[in-house]
């Protein structure tokens, strides 16, 4: 399906009655939310990063560039996520970067490992971010998948598209890849393109993912990218991801010289140590989001690409200038 949206294939047509009527339910819940009384106001600026397809877009380095950048202007940075697949004893959770991933979702944990911030996992993010902000250690909070998420109140919202794949046909589910129409994006702060030799969007700022380093699957061995390629015996690795769009990964590897014998799994798969070992012959190269489900494997020769987001500085002075006009809220919160 993935693939014919993408591809304009006709016979998707089929579906239009149903993406006509899903568009005008997600329009009218958005419209709801907006004149309820419901919706939560932090009493901090919220920045909600997230998309309008289904499928990866580079939210998730976004969010971490987002978190580094932030602190480095005097913010203390937090993150609420719905928790995708978590399983905790209870909600809302803070997630701490020993934690295994079953317990915090994927997504959520990597955040917490490399940036070191305070996340909480809650369906209910609106309780999720009154937990982050219950020690008076975060200013600003980070609602990462938060688009579609209304009853926390936002003061920025930041979308999220993919150069390579733009808006596909720009249909809404199931006709198309979209959770919203297109016009969404006119109503968002900021668009940010990941890469891409053309805008999908006239506000668009492009932002490019740089492959940085590499190390093994438990974070140890930590080594400048061009340092392990030198290593290498031969070019040719297994390329191993679970995410949203893996067709990205293995063009990140073929770029720096690498021949990639591709294995792609299901988004947010949950990998076995068994069905990685199976690989056996060649390196292993995995997604940060794919391994922290696999930090206890063994894996002789088993590596974790990392990836950075460069913001571009029109959007980071855009971004600055948003938030010196969100002033600190005080008790604006009403539930």
């Amino acid at each position: 399906m993935e693939r014919a949206w993408y591809r304009q294939a006709p016979w998707l047509k089929l579906f239009r009655p149903v993406s006509v009527l899903f568009t005008c339910l997600v329009k009218r819940r958005r419209q709801r939310w907006l004149q309820s009384k419901a919706v939560w106001h932090a009493p901090v600026p919220v920045i909600v990063v997230g998309n309008i397809s289904v499928g990866g877009t580079g939210k998730t380095p976004v969010v971490l560039a987002l978190i580094e950048w932030l602190g480095s202007e005097g913010y203390q940075p937090g993150v609420v996520s719905r928790g995708y697949g978590a399983k905790p004893p209870s909600y809302p959770w803070l997630v701490k970067p020993e934690q295994d991933a079953s317990l915090t979702g994927d997504e959520p944990l990597l955040i917490a490992q490399r940036a070191q911030v305070k996340v909480v996992i809650d369906p209910d993010r609106p309780a999720a971010a009154r937990a982050l902000l219950a020690d008076g250690q975060c200013n600003v909070i980070i609602s990462d998948d938060g688009l579609q998420h209304y009853p926390l109140g936002r003061d920025i919202e930041i979308a999220v598209i993919d150069g390579q794949r733009g808006l596909g046909n720009h249909r809404c589910l199931p006709e198309g890849p979209l959770r919203e129409p297109p016009e969404r994006l006119n109503r968002v702060d900021l668009v940010l393109q990941n890469g891409g030799d053309m805008l999908h969007h006239p506000a668009a700022n492009i932002f490019q993912l740089q492959a940085t380093r590499i190390t093994r699957l438990d974070g140890s061995d930590p080594q400048s990218l061009a340092q392990w390629l030198a290593q290498l015996k031969t070019p040719r690795v297994h390329a191993v991801c679970g995410i949203g769009h893996p067709e990205r990964f293995f063009s990140t590897l073929a770029a720096v010289g690498l021949d990639c014998v591709p294995h792609a799994f299901a988004d947010h798969h949950a990998f076995s140590e068994a069905e990685l070992l199976a690989l056996d012959g060649l390196p292993l190269v995995m997604t940060e989001k794919d391994a922290v489900k696999c930090k206890d494997f063994q894996l002789p020769d088993g590596w974790v690409l990392q990836v950075t987001a460069e913001l571009p500085d029109r959007f980071k002075d855009i971004l600055l200038q948003q938030l010196a006009a969100c002033q600190f809220k005080e008790g604006k919160g009403n539930g």
